[in-house]
């Protein structure tokens, strides 16, 4: 039997599990969830170029690619 209970959204899902816990509870967590927006985020930005010859092989750019190309799969019988 297929159950027919609506999907929840993840700040549904919380609510659902926050609502039952105490005044002090509810108030810590809003205490720490207003200070996580408060926090600016660190993003490091890293250029493209920086990257180059990270990437180490003893294969030919050539031989990758055949490799990538011969292992390709393609299912179009949905």
């Amino acid at each position: 039997m297929i159950s027919s209970t609506p999907k929840l959204s993840l700040a549904d899902y919380y609510f659902e599990f926050l609502k039952n816990l105490n005044a002090d509870s509810k108030l810590n967590q809003i205490s720490k969830l207003s200070q996580s927006l408060k926090e600016k985020e660190i993003t490091t930005e890293v250029s493209l170029q920086s990257l180059f010859g990270v990437y180490k092989s003893e294969e030919t750019a050539e031989e990758i690619i055949a490799e990538l190309r011969a292992s390709r799969v393609f299912n179009r019988n949905k």
